[in-house]
């Protein structure tokens, strides 16, 4: 199997755990990764519980259609960006977690350091503004997060993620959303203490070895 193909079957892989994971319904949510000057990404109006890779369409970093019948996702602005600001990058998940969700929903910020793990694995989940899905407003609403954070709520409109291979994309959405979880949980019996500064600071250069391999 050459690359690229591999690499479609990868987005299959991942959109059918994001859909069996409940992360997404009927044609919600999208999935791309980057080889080089190229772009494989899911395309729209398919139930990606039922995608085949015959069906992942490829662009250029532009979002011009290259290969594949159909139209590609109407979020591909948000991934193309992710791709011309972060090199690092070499995936994108865009998913609508039910309980992520919820916390914008409710004005619940998932950015103040209270779990660990997630200090170490993600640096923090940010919030950003709301804007009208499939619209260049979401682009822009991301902009100033993706430089820094890997995982970022989009208000009303589930969460991106961002990461070196599909697996490591989708891996953080499932982080993201398992700390939804505990957080509303917890909020049910009251305020939530942040992590003390000393030991953020302790978990932060853990990070800085978790992001070296380490």
């Amino acid at each position: 199997m050459d690359i690229k193909q591999k690499l479609k079957e990868d987005i299959v892989c991942i959109s059918r755990m994001l859909h069996r994971k409940n992360y997404l319904a009927a044609t919600d949510g999208n999935v791309s990764v980057r080889l080089g000057d190229l772009v494989f990404v899911t395309p729209s109006g398919v139930n990606k519980g039922l995608m085949e890779a015959y069906q992942v369409l490829t662009v250029d970093l532009e979002g011009k259609l290259l290969s594949g019948e159909g139209k590609p996702t109407s979020e591909i602005r948000m991934h193309l960006l992710a791709y011309k600001l972060r090199p690092d990058v070499g995936a994108v998940v865009h998913a609508h977690l039910p309980y992520a969700t919820a916390c914008t929903l409710a004005g619940i910020d998932l950015l103040e350091p209270v779990l660990p793990e997630v200090v170490i694995t993600l640096g923090g989940i940010p919030t950003a503004p709301y804007a009208t899905p499939g619209s260049d407003e979401v682009p822009e609403a991301v902009r100033d997060y993706l430089r820094d954070y890997d995982a970022i709520l989009l208000s009303r409109h589930g969460a991106m993620t961002v990461g070196r291979d599909v697996t490591d994309a989708y891996n953080k959405m499932e982080k993201l959303e398992h700390t939804a979880r505990v957080i509303l949980a917890a909020r049910l019996q009251g305020p939530l203490p942040p992590l003390p500064p000393v030991e953020v600071e302790k978990l932060q250069r853990l990070r800085e070895e978790y992001k070296r391999g380490g």
